[in-house]
């Protein structure tokens, strides 16, 4: 990072109270950004202040809000900010984020956004491209659920539009639903009723696997998706193991991370065996290292 230069890069999320989940997720793109953007000072800032009040008290982990960084960056001598969000959507916590950093638009000479993960159309089909992508031993006869979060705002239209034009792609196998409003885990339900799968894959449409993804989505509570699937009477792959084998070095690393890499993927368990299930083979840190995803129904 230029420690010189006064043009700075805020990425603003929305928060976790998960540290494994935040390395993965919230780190690993700040430090894309870092590495992409070595000319800028990068900043960061949360937009749940609950959520850092909570690692505040827990763990003493203090992440900046959206005022506290501006006022950093301020007394940093930083004169133009772009401001990257990690939110999916432009909804009602990204406009509230926007209208708080533009009450400081006299401090600085320049300040322009990013947009969400989905701002039009060129965005959901990158994401489509990028889901058929990573799910493509997907069987046409097997169905991937996604959870994401969802809103009140107007905005939430998107997660409709994105699971017709998964439709229109040739994947009627794929379906979205939101935990706060609609399309709700009932009629996702009816939906895939109608399409009568062999097996189900629940995964979360987020950035970061947090409550919603732990408890609202994979949680032995009745009302959680993977248990309300069940009592539908489908087959729900949820219980999910990763093996790896590779150089020393590398095993290494993965024993050193496998909570970081647990939590990402939802796993029980990360163990050092021979790869099972989808299997592919990584570089890490230059070192050759095969893992494999298995997923079994409970």
């Amino acid at each position: 990072m230029n420690q010189q230069t006064d043009k700075a890069i805020l990425v603003v999320s929305f928060g976790t109270s998960y540290e494994a989940s935040r390395k993965a997720t919230i780190e690993k793109i700040e430090q894309d950004i870092r590495n992409a953007f070595q000319d800028h000072r990068i900043y960061r800032a949360w937009t749940s202040k609950f959520i850092i009040s909570i690692l505040k008290k827990r763990d003493n982990y203090t992440v900046p809000t959206v005022k506290e960084a501006l006022e950093q960056m301020i007394t940093d001598g930083i004169r133009e900010v772009v401001v990257q969000p990690t939110h999916i959507l432009d909804g009602i916590e990204n406009n509230i984020m926007k209208e708080e950093i533009l009450s400081y638009k006299e401090s600085f000479d320049k300040i322009a956004f990013g947009t969400p993960l989905l701002a039009d159309s060129k965005d959901e089909s990158q994401a489509i491209n990028a889901v058929t992508t990573e799910f493509s031993d997907l069987k046409e006869t097997e169905a991937l659920v996604f959870m994401g979060h969802g809103t009140t705002h107007q905005v939430n239209t998107v997660y409709a539009g994105l699971d017709q034009k998964f439709k229109e792609s040739a994947h009627a196998n794929v379906f979205i639903g939101t935990v706060e409003v609609d399309p709700t885990i009932h009629d996702l339900v009816k939906e895939v009723t109608s399409f009568q799968p062999s097996k189900i894959y629940v995964t979360p449409f987020m950035i970061v696997a947090g409550d919603h993804a732990h408890n609202d989505m994979a949680g032995d509570s009745p009302n959680s998706w993977v248990c309300q699937f069940k009592e539908a009477g489908f087959e729900v792959m949820d219980k999910i193991r990763v093996t790896y084998t590779g150089s020393e070095k590398a095993e290494s690393i993965f024993a050193k991370y496998a909570e970081s890499i647990s939590s990402e993927v939802l796993a029980e368990e990360v163990t050092k065996a021979e790869p099972a299930g989808y299997v592919k083979e990584w570089k890490i840190n230059g070192e050759q290292v095969t893992m494999g995803v298995w997923k079994e129904g409970m």
